[in-house]
């Protein structure tokens, strides 16, 4: 399954860096602070870190086995995911069976320290959960059909409602675990949707569009 999903998502031209685009409708937009993901000074860097960094992977920026700089994933930038209609994003790619023939995109990361992600000492890639709850709450607000079958309710989410916390994690060795800790976002609608995500200094600026 990972095999058809990695060939649809090399096929499809749907993911990449640039400007927000024009000819269209905001459906949801919020900004998100880096800076107040955990209550620690240490662990809240891990976890900004890890969402940055995400995003670097998300954006094709950042490919699984390749060195990468820090400073390059903290500088300012954006990028965006567009979903064509019918289409689906997936936080990770073991996807459940419903939404193998519709994912044409996924973060293209897995959240471990081969990848670059950082540990704050209890788990690798904290952090990601915080992203993926910021996607599923936007997405919630703009009419979207979305589903996280797994809740985050075992730890709070700065600035997003406990019921839409989303629990990621990713594990070969486990795949019906990792299928139920995603995210799937899909195109209900009948025009293309864009996700455009905008980092500078602490801030990410996130917003779901609907284009002409």
């Amino acid at each position: 399954m990972l095999n058809s999903i990695s060939a649809i998502i090399a096929s499809a031209v749907i993911l990449f860096s640039g400007q927000p685009a024009e000819r269209s409708q905001v459906l949801a937009r919020a900004s998100y602070s880096l800076s107040n993901r955990y209550g620690n000074s240490y662990v809240n860097e891990v976890f900004a870190d890890n969402i940055l960094l995400t995003l670097a992977y998300m954006d094709g920026k950042v490919k699984s086995g390749q060195n990468f700089s820090w400073s390059e994933i903290k500088a300012s930038g954006s990028s965006m995911i567009l979903l064509k209609p019918g289409q689906t994003f997936a936080f990770h790619d073991s996807v459940l069976s419903r939404y193998k023939n519709s994912v044409v995109a996924t973060t293209n990361a897995h959240f471990t320290s081969n990848e670059g992600f950082r540990s704050d000492g209890w788990l690798v890639g904290d952090g990601v959960c915080h992203l993926a709850s910021f996607m599923y709450a936007l997405t919630k607000e703009a009419g979207l059909k979305a589903e996280a079958p797994t809740n985050h309710d075992f730890a709070n989410i700065p600035d997003v409602p406990k019921e839409l916390g989303v629990s990621i994690y990713y594990t070969p060795e486990n795949s019906t675990s990792s299928t139920l800790q995603n995210l799937y976002i899909t195109n209900s609608f009948n025009k293309t949707i864009a996700f455009v995500f905008e980092h500078n200094n602490n801030n990410l600026d996130i917003r779901v569009e609907q284009l002409n």
